[in-house]
């Protein structure tokens, strides 16, 4: 499984893993992913990690 950072944007809010358009989204149970005030967050059943594109925007 892949441990690359996937930037996300505001319309991916709220965060889910595994993401709707990824290939093999039956791998692990859905999970929320929450966000840190730098806009990353990382799944804990694969370890994908996550960064919003620009976190200052609302």
């Amino acid at each position: 499984m892949s441990k690359s950072v996937k930037t996300i944007s505001q319309k991916d809010l709220p965060l889910s893993c595994p993401m709707p358009d990824d290939p093999l989204w039956d791998q692990h149970p859905r999970v929320y992913i929450p966000l840190d005030d730098e806009g990353k967050g990382a799944c804990p059943y694969c370890g994908n990690q996550f960064q919003l594109a620009d976190p200052a925007k609302d």
